[in-house]
């Protein structure tokens, strides 16, 4: 890798890391290509090859990974974790939550949920069986493909 390529990537991650510092700020491509010190159309094209997708799917995919987190964590509104991440308009959110997630933020809030009290009542009966701590963690550790292994009853 020649020094010029290593300037350009160097370049690009500082704007990634202001898209994931300020993702809810409004951020466009010419004030993203103002920090690499490039041209707007310049910059979207090396963006879009340092990183396999172009700076508007990186924020926004970004901004839907924080709305997950706050689905799942907090009992906030919908509405109130759109504006909080920085979409526009509650239906442009659900939209791309829908094309990023699968599914709609309501519904994935409801399926975690239902998931962590599934899961937490299968820790409490292997708690309840006695079984070490150990065992227990490697039973309930979530597998690559999402499976969780589930012992034989005694």
């Amino acid at each position: 890798m020649g020094r010029a390529e290593e300037e350009t990537n160097r370049r690009m991650l500082r704007v990634r890391d202001a898209m994931d510092r300020d993702y809810a700020q409004p951020l466009d491509v010419p004030a993203l290509a103002r920090i690499a010190h490039v041209s707007p159309a310049h910059f979207a094209r090396t963006f879009r090859t340092t990183f396999g997708e172009t700076p508007h799917r990186y924020l926004q995919r970004r901004r839907v990974e924080r709305a997950m987190f706050l689905l799942r964590e907090t009992d906030r509104s919908v509405t109130d974790i759109c504006y909080e991440v920085g979409f526009g308009s509650p239906a442009t959110f659900s939209r791309t939550f829908h094309d990023i997630v699968g599914r709609p933020p309501r519904a994935y809030r409801k399926e975690r949920r239902e998931h962590l009290e599934h899961r937490e009542h299968r820790e409490a009966a292997l708690a309840a069986m006695s079984v070490p701590t150990c065992f227990t963690k490697a039973w309930t550790r979530p597998s690559s493909s999402g499976q969780v292994f589930t012992p034989a009853a005694p």
